[in-house]
């Protein structure tokens, strides 16, 4: 019983809340590596295969230094766009069979390499993409509520805040070639 019947298909702005929670994230393109993050450094590897024509991520988290799995199907919606720091994720976490049922999805992958450092009292993830978008840094920092992400100033390790920025949102990064986002980050200055 495939496809859905007739009638309106509710958005996710429908739906309870309390299956989507809002995510709160401010992004910034980094110059290099922060003062005190390696390459050697204990990371996470991580692969998201975003499904065509769909706003769902399939991820498949290591932690590198016990090399254990997370996966995780996930959707996520700006609800007011150009404001892509808050967005609506809905999360369900998979085990095995489960992930490898639904990678049969034609999907755009990205990957890459997530170290962590804190600065302020707050974590930052910091982004080392692989693959096409090879050289790519990014860092990220998660928040609890509206106006400590709005009163957050610019760490001194980022070069330019994109938080604002659709290009820089995984659904569009994996729509990529490196050549299009190095145009791209050059118009940016």
């Amino acid at each position: 019983m495939k496809g859905v019947g007739p009638g309106r298909v509710r958005d996710i702005l429908d739906h309870e809340p309390r299956y989507v929670r809002v995510e709160r994230q401010r992004r910034y393109l980094l110059g290099g590596l922060p003062e005190g993050v390696s390459l050697r450094d204990e990371h996470a590897q991580i692969t998201d295969n975003y499904i065509t024509n769909t706003r769902l991520r399939l991820r498949k988290s290591r932690w590198v230094p016990t090399g254990e799995w997370s996966l995780k199907l996930s959707q996520k919606q700006t609800p007011a766009p150009p404001d892509f720091g808050r967005a609506l994720l809905t999360t369900l976490y998979l085990n095995r069979a489960e992930y490898e049922a639904l990678s049969i999805f034609e999907a755009n992958e990205l990957r890459k390499n997530r170290y962590y450092l804190r600065h302020e009292g707050r974590l930052v993830s910091v982004n080392v993409y692989l693959g096409e978008l090879r050289g790519l840094l990014l860092a990220e920092i998660d928040f609890e509520d509206d106006a400590e992400m709005d009163a957050f100033p610019k760490p001194p390790f980022a070069h330019l805040d994109v938080t604002r920025d659709e290009l820089f949102s995984g659904g569009r990064l994996v729509q990529l070639t490196a050549e299009e986002l190095r145009a791209e980050i050059s118009r940016r200055g």
